[in-house]
This record gives C-alpha cells, structure tokens and sequence, in this order.
C-alpha cells in the first residue's frame, strides 16, 4: 500500500479560499479524488494517498471541475504542484464519480484476465488449467464497478495476461479508468515493441533466483529474458517491481538478488512461498518448511501491493476476479468464490468477512506487524483461525 500522508496539517496552518487568485488550479490527469473511509487524493503515477480533512477535501473537489480552483497561498500550491496534484492546465477530461466507498474500502483488485500461460512453472498453483479468459466486455465492466467503489490498484495477473487473445483491446481501454494498473508478468514476452504499445502504470517481473535457480523452476532462458525485459521497461519509463518464490534452488541467491534489484532501481521487491498447491504438488523437491524458508521471508522492501489495517488480517481491501468470472478474497481462494462477475463486485464484496486478528490463534508481540500472515497458506498448515508458521519462524516465536 501506497505511505498516507496527511494534508490536515497543511490546510489547517494556511488559509485555503477558492476563486479569489487570477490563477486557477486543475488536478492533473494522474490525480484523483478516492472517497474511502477517510476522503482522500490519489496521485496515481506516485501511488501514494493523501488522506484530507473536511476543508481540503472540499477544496479539491473544486480543483476537480472544469472551473478550477484557486488559493491565495503560494506554499499550499507550491506543494500540490511539486507533489503531482494540481497543474495549471485546464483539460476537459470527464473524471468518475465521487461516491463514498463501502467498510471496509474495496481498495486492491486481482483481475486475473486469463490462466494460460507460456511457461509451465513448476511451483504454479493454478496447475494445469490455461483454457479460460475474462472478454474484454467483462474486463470493463469489472473494472468500472471498481473505479465506481472507490479502487485504487488493479493488478492484471493470469496465468501469463499478455497471451490473452484479447490483450490489445484490453490494453486500450486502461487509460479510460482512473486507477493505477500493474501488469503481473514472467516477461518472456516483454519485448521493447509491446513496451511501446503497454498502457499500464507498474510492471511487476517474477524472478524466483540467480539464473540457474529461475531456470531451474520456470525453464531455460527465462532468466535471461525476464532480466532483458525488466531492464527494457526501466529504459521505457516505468515502474518496475519483482516478486520471488523461495523454493529449494535459490536459498543462497537472497543477498545477491538484493544487490541486484536494488542496483537496477527496481520500485518493490516482495518475497513470499509458495503454497502446497498446484503443481508444486508433484514438484515437492522444490517445498520449503516453515524452519527452511521462514527467514527468507524477511527480504523485500518497499511499500507492497496491498496493506491491512490494524486489527485485522491480510486482506482487508483485497478481492479477486478469476478467469472463469468467478469472484473471491483472493487468488488463492478461486475455488471458494463468493459471487460473479455477473453478479458485480458490489454484491460479491459484500459476502466476503474481514479476518479479525482477535480470532486468530495468535497472540503474540509482532501480531499487528505480522497480521497473521497468509490465511491461505495458515489455513492450509493449521487450519481455520491458524497461525502462519513460516512467518512464525521469521519472528522466531517457534
């Protein structure tokens, strides 16, 4: 989740008055007003979530119309200018409307638009499935639902989304909505021409080790390619982030993938294990136990894909799309939707209960650090309410 930072502060120490400046000020293409539990602004290209008292929200819903707004202080613009929000260019660009979110806030959206894929992983846990795609149609009506609830972040996954039949007209249609788009990719595929054509804010490049390690699990030469495209899209202008499995062959490639991403400047890096599903099942040389992996799980950095709130578990404002159309609280709950696409993200939303951290078996120091870790991946190991033990042994509570 993108840092919250405050602009209470800002706007209680100036006085902020509308229309008594000869300039007039407009939100930037990249910015928008999210009603969520607090009313905040979206810098979309930054990602970050400013969170607004009653004045300012106010005052930026006039810098959201087409008559602009204006401010007699010059520190409050300066900044809103320096940090994205506001320009001084009137554009006529129709903009969603402001409704105020259910509670909790729908904020992140897995759309898996597709589960074919060009690789065949060995730790994938949608298995051998790869016949089933989202249409274009469906994709847009999910994801007006989600701009009209308030999202912020879809993350466009599969399978592999770029051999979606479809992916062009889909591609296309991105700019229309308001919301940041990551595209969740092995980058095989990722050549400087679809580069040029990609209508998405954050690439996000799975690499599971050093090459021997990647090759090992998603085949000879990804490594390479996926590294060729991670680099292409840095070159291209967008924000790069990676995401590793920890499995047997890459144990000892941690600190050198560290210093590789960072050095490439790569946005986020998230670690994570995968669970005992899918194809890993017939590949279970390549599981870790919680006291093998647990630790791994303390590299990374940045801010993430999605955050809880205290008090609760992971998840809080996380759902997910499937490719059959079907809707749960994530990926990895596919088999267990909550509703349809048919249906609408609304209605699905609405049956999906946030885990509270009170429920859970854990009682421990690092609780709200922790959030209880992957439900999935708890639930799985210990069953319903159970602890997640490879985040236990990170902690070293076990």
């Amino acid at each position: 989740m993108a840092f919250l930072f405050s602009l209470f502060r800002i706007i209680t120490k100036y006085s902020v008055q509308c229309y008594n400046n000869t300039m007039n000020y407009y939100f930037t293409r990249r910015a928008v007003l999210k009603w969520l539990e607090t009313p905040s602004v979206y810098q979309i290209a930054k990602d970050e979530l400013y969170e607004l008292d009653g004045a300012s929200f106010d005052f930026f819903k006039n810098c959201a119309s087409q008559s602009g707004c204006a401010s007699k202080n010059s520190a409050f613009i300066d900044y809103c200018l320096e940090e994205g929000l506001l320009t001084t260019t009137s554009g006529a660009v129709k903009r969603p409307a402001l409704k105020q979110a259910p509670e909790p806030s729908l904020r992140y959206l897995e759309l898996q638009i597709t589960d074919a894929c060009n690789l065949r992983c060995k730790h994938c846990y949608i298995g051998d499935a790869g016949h089933t795609e989202l249409t274009p149609a469906q994709v847009e009506k999910v994801l007006r639902e989600f701009e009209k609830m308030q999202g912020l972040r879809v993350l466009i996954t599969g399978g592999e989304p770029l051999v979606h039949k479809n992916f062009h007209e889909i591609n296309e249609m991105f700019p229309d909505f308001f919301i940041r788009k990551v595209l969740f990719t092995n980058g095989v595929l990722l050549n400087k021409e679809k580069l040029k054509e990609l209508k998405v804010d954050e690439i996000q490049v799975s690499v599971d080790g050093l090459e021997p390690a990647h090759d090992k699990l998603r085949g000879n030469g990804t490594f390479k390619r996926s590294l060729e495209a991670m680099k292409n899209a840095l070159d291209a202008g967008f924000d790069v982030s990676v995401s590793t499995m920890v499995h047997q062959y890459n144990r000892a490639d941690f600190d050198s993938m560290e210093q590789l991403f960072k050095g490439m400047g790569i946005k986020d890096w998230t670690v994570d294990i995968p669970c005992m599903a899918g194809r890993l099942k017939n590949n279970a040389e390549l599981y870790v136990s919680p006291e093998e992996g647990g630790k791994y799980l303390g590299y990374g950095y940045g801010n993430g894909l999605h955050s809880s709130t205290q008090g609760y578990g992971c998840g809080l404002h996380l759902m997910a799309v499937m490719a059959d159309g079907g809707i749960a609280k994530c990926s990895f709950y596919g088999a267990q939707p909550v509703g349809t696409v048919a249906h609408g993200l609304q209605t699905a939303w609405g049956k999906i209960h946030p885990v509270m951290l009170k429920d859970l078996k854990c009682d421990c120091e690092y609780l709200e650090v922790c959030r209880g870790g992957c439900r999935y991946r708890a639930e799985l190991i210990e069953g319903k309410g159970g602890k997640d033990l490879y985040r236990c042994m990170l902690y070293g509570i076990i």
